[in-house]
């Protein structure tokens, strides 16, 4: 006697991919919901703090008028537009001439596509490492990173974290050419490409040694990684006919590699109760790198955020920036990532959402009272 039917289930659980974005949109929504409520309450635009102030501003120019830009400040120091790598306002400027939008908007519209992007490469280098259900929260955590709010700017944060979190999968996966390629794109993104492409770099070199050969595909990946950073440098040194204009470009920013010293001085230079917080902040963040190594993380994730780290803390750049900075090294969060994946979802998901509320206030409050991020 054949068995009845079963009554058909309409419901059926999201993939992890599906769980990993709409977590991570989730908390970009809350975010912009607590700045929308800050800047009511304040009378102030929130909106134009996301698309039309700082770094936007310069990006929205070079898109509508190209590069050539400069701002002399009262102390001599000149401040260009070739500071500013070209990817995001060539994308504003192409939006801009197909949607009725302007070059501004055109920008959060990449933004906030290139975050959709960000956390589902995120997601699936967290699941190829830890499984999917820290894949899931690793995307989460990474928007409700301190300074995630930038995520929802139109900056090149969240636009490079696209490109490096799918080219380390790629690698990951062993599609060195499609790495390479997504490397390229990132060097044109954001200096610190470096970090990338040294990951990309450090990997083929040790396999090469592991197995006393490498692949023709992998030697293409890693030839073509630097071409993006490589061709924006070569750029500028060719506009302003000296071989390291971009770096004396950087420099006149207050953007020079020193090693750290600027950090050192900064830190010597608060009253003794800041300096002792942020001594203890960045011997939470040494903590993270040296759980990334016990972890032992896969080498070029490994690399990477190591990379992003350092790049981060040796330059002279004004302080403020340097977390904003140290936000696309992802894999710092793996460890926190696959803590929380050891919870029952109702333990984790407090923990989440005060974390969420936590990092959309701070994002209020930076917009919107403090300054630039």
């Amino acid at each position: 006697m054949p068995a009845p039917d079963r009554p058909l289930s309409l419901r059926r659980p999201l993939s992890p991919t599906l769980t990993a974005v709409g977590g991570y949109v989730l908390t970009r929504v809350i975010g912009l919901a607590v700045l929308a409520i800050a800047a009511a309450a304040t009378g102030k635009d929130g909106l134009h703090r996301l698309k039309g102030r700082w770094d936007s501003v310069w990006y929205v120019r070079v898109a509508e008028h190209g590069y050539g830009y400069e701002v002399t400040l009262p102390n001599g120091d000149v401040h260009s537009d070739l500071a500013f790598f070209p990817l995001l306002p060539a994308l504003e400027r192409g939006l801009s001439a197909v949607l009725p939008v302007d070059a501004a908007t055109a920008g959060l519209v990449v933004s906030w596509s290139a975050g959709l992007a960000a956390a589902v490469g995120i997601y699936k280098c967290g699941a190829h490492f830890a499984g999917e259900r820290a894949g899931v929260l690793l995307a989460v955590l990474w928007g409700v990173y301190p300074t995630a709010f930038v995520q929802s700017m139109a900056y090149t944060e969240t636009l490079f974290t696209a490109f490096a979190a799918w080219s380390l999968y790629a690698v990951l996966r062993g599609r060195w050419i499609l790495a390479g390629a997504l490397c390229t794109a990132a060097g044109l993104t954001r200096p610190t490409a470096v970090a990338l492409i040294a990951a990309l770099g450090i990997t083929a070199l040790v396999t090469l040694v592991r197995d006393r050969r490498l692949p023709l595909r992998t030697v293409a990946g890693v030839l073509i990684a630097p071409l993006g950073w490589f061709a924006y440098i070569a750029y500028v040194g060719i506009r302003e006919k000296s071989l390291t204009a971009y770096f004396d470009v950087q420099a006149a920013w207050g953007n020079s590699i020193d090693g750290g010293v600027a950090l050192a001085r900064f830190i010597a230079g608060l009253p003794w109760p800041a300096a002792l917080g942020l001594c203890a902040a960045l011997g939470l963040l040494g903590w993270l790198v040296a759980l990334c190594v016990r972890q032992k993380q896969p080498l070029p994730l490994l690399v990477y955020t190591i990379g992003v780290v350092l790049v981060s803390l040796v330059g002279a750049a004004y302080f403020g920036s340097r977390p904003r900075l140290m936000m696309p090294a992802f894999g710092l969060l793996l460890p926190p990532a696959v803590a929380l994946a050891r919870l029952r979802t109702r333990a984790a998901v407090p923990v989440l959402a005060g974390l969420a509320l936590a990092s959309a206030a701070y994002g209020a409050f930076t917009l919107l009272g403090s300054g630039p991020p």
